[in-house]
């Protein structure tokens, strides 16, 4: 059982940090810090664009739109967080 809690853990952890890292390099790419053109920066926005979507595609169902502003990142981030430090280990911790 205790495994099973690890790698839940892992896994939320892993999405997390993709999430934070995908926002940064939004910001990066936003602010002409980077450039879209570079063909590894262009890839990488892709890679992870591929891999949050499906979790930021509920959660932008039910939000209201605010133009440029896309608030489904942080809501899901929150969610992760609520699911690491409050439901996993009053799952499986008891």
């Amino acid at each position: 059982m205790l495994a099973i809690y690890q790698i839940l853990d892992l896994l939320l952890s892993v999405a997390q940090w993709i999430i934070i890292i995908q926002a940064v390099i939004s910001w990066l790419v936003a602010f002409n810090v980077i450039n879209t053109s570079n063909d590894f920066v262009r890839q990488a926005l892709y890679a992870l664009d591929r891999m949050t979507e499906p979790l930021y595609r509920p959660i932008r169902r039910i939000l209201p739109d605010f133009g440029a502003l896309d608030l489904s990142p942080m809501v899901v981030l929150l969610l992760i967080i609520i699911l690491r430090d409050i439901l996993l280990p009053a799952i499986f911790l008891g």
